[in-house]
């Protein structure tokens, strides 16, 4: 059974860090890509950041230099560090995993709050 499981959501201060991660499992035949989107209140869901199997990334023009997607794959395990945090990162932070056969599944979410 597909499962993921998102932490390290929380409150902080504008310019500070934060540490998102999203424990995969139920992966029998392995996963593809992994990623991070976002929702901001009262707008659409938006991509933060992709990274392929063999680590390509893709950063949304707003967080690049400032966050960085990594992944583990012998723990099925993605994380997104976030440096240099600003008000407008404010969202419910979901993960996105593509699983080989299983196709493609959401996190349940996880809210960042920056404060100014």
């Amino acid at each position: 059974q597909v499962q993921l499981v998102e932490s390290g959501g929380g409150f902080v201060q504008a310019g500070g860090s934060l540490r998102l991660s999203c424990a995969a499992s139920g992966s029998i035949f392995g996963i593809n890509a992994m990623g991070w989107y976002r929702q901001p209140p009262g707008k659409q869901r938006e991509l933060v950041a992709t990274i392929t199997r063999s680590s390509t990334t893709n950063y949304a023009d707003s967080v690049k230099g400032r966050f960085t997607i990594s992944r583990d794959n012998a723990k099925n395990t993605v994380y997104l560090q976030m440096n240099s945090l600003k008000p407008e990162d404010t969202a419910v932070y979901y993960c996105n995993v593509d699983y080989i056969v299983s196709g493609n599944h959401w996190g349940q979410g996880t809210q960042v709050t920056v404060s100014s």
